[in-house]
């Protein structure tokens, strides 16, 4: 059995008659607003036990919100890996080529001169999706209650 969060997600759809899409495409207003809640669901229970824990309770929490994140992607026909890795790439631009690292006084990674923005326009075209495409996008199921 894989481990990928997409290929597991994928199951899960699948496998609950939920909505699968195979060209990245905008989805009904109505679908599109009930991953929002989901989402945002998902992301409470994580700020719930992110300080005061307890870990396990956590872990769990986090994953929830990766399988939504992924669940997300696959009903807008995204592949979520393509895009992470663009997102890493341009995450990694921020060292700077004397390794470098610029960070806000409370740590966090800022964008230095030789940061180069992601281009996720570009790596949904090669997935498929242009502006034009999205109404005929390949669909699934049709509803959704899961993940």
């Amino acid at each position: 059995m894989s481990t990928s969060p997409a290929d597991l997600v994928r199951e899960f759809h699948r496998a609950f008659g939920l909505d699968v899409r195979s060209t990245p495409a905008e989805v009904s207003p109505e679908l599109a607003a009930h991953r929002r809640d989901m989402l945002a669901e998902e992301a409470a229970e994580v700020e719930e036990v992110s300080v005061e824990g307890p870990l396990d309770k956590l872990a769990h929490e986090l994953a929830d919100v990766v399988y939504v994140a992924y669940g997300t992607a696959l009903v807008h026909g995204i592949d979520l890996d393509e895009v992470i890795a663009e997102i890493h790439r341009a995450n990694m631009s921020k060292l700077g080529p004397d390794g470098q690292v610029a960070r806000r006084a409370d740590g966090k990674v800022l964008k230095g001169e030789f940061y180069r923005a992601p281009d996720v326009s570009s790596v949904l075209r090669r997935q498929g999706w242009t502006p034009a495409a999205q109404e005929g996008a390949t669909e699934v199921g049709a509803t959704e209650v899961g993940a």
